[in-house]
């Protein structure tokens, strides 16, 4: 797994397989019109370590110009907003919808602070 760190005490590590993906899925989830958002803590002896995040993008989003345009963005914008707004020992998955490539750049950040808060909240 890759590491990065942001400005903050605890680390953000990117998830990458599958089976950490279908763990969040059951977890809690937030739609927006250009993304959603899916949350579940982490179970286990390092689960307030760190955070986890992911991102994703479906075919039904266009070709791979596109899904990779809204992943580049999703990633932009979660690593401005997820350290003020996650919660450690939790794993974040962002997925692009069809608006997340065109919308503007104000509008997905407002779209994505509003689901972490929300998130955070319950």
């Amino acid at each position: 797994m890759t590491r990065e760190t942001h400005e903050s005490e605890f680390e953000v590590v990117r998830m990458r397989v599958r089976p950490q993906f279908v763990y969040v899925r059951h977890g809690k989830t937030e739609r927006r019109k250009s993304l959603l958002v899916q949350a579940r803590r982490r179970k286990g002896a390092d689960s307030d370590a760190h955070m986890g995040e992911g991102f994703t993008a479906t075919k039904k989003i266009g070709n791979a110009v596109i899904r990779n345009r809204c992943k580049r963005r999703l990633r932009e914008a979660a690593r401005v907003l997820l350290p003020q707004h996650g919660k450690p020992g939790w794993d974040y998955v962002f997925i692009a919808r069809k608006d997340t490539a065109d919308i503007a750049w104000p509008r997905l950040l407002d779209d994505m602070e509003s689901a972490l808060i929300s998130l955070a909240a319950d």
